[in-house]
């Protein structure tokens, strides 16, 4: 097996067939000597490296909240797609707050020592989650004398959602002295104008 297998990883989408499995002669203490051979046929679309990825979450994060909040960012930094804080009560009626990340396989090493460096925890929950997300293609609209970006997102050719960059508001909004309110509303306006009956959002940052 140590001489073909090159990585260890979990089963690809498929129809499984009989297989079976085989007990070797030897019975280590710190594993079964079990090998089990599954056989099947490929179902749906190969999975895209790019749109799969992991979740994970510290076992618990006590202490100030501050400090957890405070790696959001990091974790950012570091590659992870997204981060984010659930207020919870551990035992003992200790509060505390669950830190989740979503990363890509690459990113992982590096959040994990985010999270280890910044906070309390000492253990993590790891659990791999597959990503369907809708054709996406960057775009911008004209308005109020600046460009603010947009993100355009369908199925099948039809536009279905716009997101206008809310950094881009922010920073036209800086510019010219309007509230952000009224920047918002145009550049909303100009996208329905430009995708009509689509459904419009406003996107914090680069999301995956």
């Amino acid at each position: 097996m140590a001489a073909r297998v090159h990585r260890w990883t979990t089963l690809p989408p498929m129809r499984g067939d009989p297989g079976g499995q085989r007990r070797g002669g030897r019975d280590p203490v710190e594993l079964p000597n079990v090998v089990r051979l599954v056989l099947g046929e490929p179902t749906g679309q190969p999975q895209d490296p790019s749109r799969t990825g992991c979740c994970w979450r510290p076992t618990s994060t006590p202490g100030p909240a501050a400090v957890a909040r405070g790696c959001l960012a990091d974790l950012l930094a570091a590659g992870a797609s997204d981060a984010w804080l659930t207020p919870i009560l551990m035992k003992k009626g200790r509060p505390a707050h669950t830190l989740s990340v979503l990363c890509r396989p690459a990113a992982v090493a590096a959040a994990q020592a985010v999270v280890f460096a910044a906070t309390s925890t000492i253990g993590l929950r790891v659990q791999p989650v597959r990503k369907v997300a809708l054709q996406r293609a960057p775009g911008s609209v004209e308005v109020l004398g600046g460009r603010v970006g947009v993100k355009v997102a369908g199925l099948d050719g039809q536009v279905l959602n716009v997101s206008v960059e809310f950094e881009d508001v922010a920073a036209l909004a800086r510019r010219t002295g309007l509230p952000v309110k009224e920047v918002l509303r145009a550049a909303t306006a100009a996208a329905h104008a430009i995708h009509p009956g689509a459904s419009a959002k406003v996107l914090a940052g680069e999301g995956e």
